[in-house]
């Protein structure tokens, strides 16, 4: 399974947002592209620990049955899957360019990613290479609402 830990996947997903262009429209949800953008490079944040978001009860519940399940297989995320409002963007407009060179810039980070443990708000304790491969599938999963 691939994991933004490994440096071929780093590229080939910075090569797909590198694509990424104001012309580029989702195949589902309610996002535009300015908003996925700011949303990925949150979820980064909160990935990398940058943010700390607060753990939710149906997380407490359900996270590590949720992750084991994830990352299972090559799957992709479900279309419209849930998330935390901490990472819900409203603004609707900005500088793409900008928002896709800090998201490039995070995807290089995990080069050194350097949390054996993570905490995560709903799928709870995470190993290093759990962090990885999901990272890459929510990754993928924007990249592929937006065609690229």
């Amino acid at each position: 399974m691939k994991s933004v830990l490994d440096n071929t996947t780093r590229e080939e997903l910075i090569r797909r947002i590198s694509l990424l262009n104001e012309h580029h429209q989702p195949q589902w949800g309610t996002m535009n592209l300015f908003q996925m953008l700011k949303h990925c490079i949150l979820c980064e944040e909160v990935f990398q620990g940058t943010i700390h978001v607060k753990r939710s009860l149906p997380g407490r519940l359900f996270g590590q049955t949720a992750i084991k399940n994830l990352l299972k297989d090559e799957t992709p995320l479900k279309k419209n899957s849930p998330t935390t409002d901490v990472v819900k963007i409203k603004d609707t407009s900005g500088d793409v360019e900008a928002e896709k060179n800090k998201w490039i810039e995070l995807i290089r980070k995990y080069e050194n990613y350097p949390h054996e443990n993570y905490l995560h708000w709903f799928f709870g304790k995470m190993t290093k290479e759990q962090v990885g491969k999901f990272a890459y599938k929510h990754a993928d999963h924007h990249l592929r609402q937006f065609n690229a």
